[in-house]
């Protein structure tokens, strides 16, 4: 599926982000309307158009790198009903098809349950992406949506990256030691900023293991 080349110029050339850090998302300061934006990465914002409801825009931020390697990995993914399908490239934007859910980090902000059979997707999926030659990287709660109970993974922009991340090791852990047995059923709601608090310790706690080691 593809966007009307004006409409897509239009919004590109009307849009404003940028990146402040690498290590936090981007900052969106206009969105000409109708486009609404669907969320936001370190490097880059993603976009929806309501004439075009089953894909998105993913567009990278003013001088930050990874676009090419991202069309590189979707190449390889090809289809897959664990992840997007690329639909267009430009120079910095991708046309993706619209994941449809709700991630696992605001499942557990809003108490909705998350059932095993996601967390199995997610290891099928990553097995699958190993499979095509890719090393599936920075999976996370934030990149894993849940749609009826079934789970997808988006943002593969990294899976090109050989080294070890062990992000969704860590977070599978986390799932069946502590909230499979203790939270799943409480159907508990988690404040945003307290998730905020596990999110960027665990981001220095990355970097201090990695530091002593």
């Amino acid at each position: 599926m593809r966007i009307d080349p004006q409409i897509l110029e239009a919004f590109l050339r009307d849009v404003q982000l940028e990146s402040t850090s690498p290590d936090d998302p981007v900052v969106v300061r206009y969105i000409p309307k109708p486009w609404e934006l669907v969320g936001t990465g370190n490097y880059a914002g993603v976009f929806a158009h309501p004439d075009y409801p089953d894909v998105v825009v993913k567009l990278y931020a003013p001088g930050r790198p990874g676009i090419e390697q991202e069309r590189q990995v979707y190449r390889k993914l090809d289809a897959s009903r664990y992840f997007p399908v690329c639909y267009q490239a430009g120079e910095r934007y991708l046309v993706l098809k619209r994941m449809r859910g709700i991630s696992l980090y605001d499942c557990v902000m809003y108490g909705i349950p998350i059932p095993p059979q996601v967390i199995e997707d997610v290891e099928e999926a990553m097995a699958e992406a190993r499979a095509k030659g890719l090393y599936p990287h920075d999976v996370h709660g934030k990149n894993v949506l849940m749609y009826q109970g079934r789970g997808y993974l988006i943002d593969v922009s990294d899976y090109y990256q050989q080294q070890f991340d062990s992000k969704w090791h860590d977070l599978r852990r986390a799932y069946y030691r502590i909230y499979l047995p203790f939270l799943k059923d409480r159907r508990w709601k988690v404040p945003r900023w307290l998730l905020e608090v596990v999110r960027k310790g665990y981001r220095y706690y990355r970097k201090l293991k990695k530091w002593l080691r």
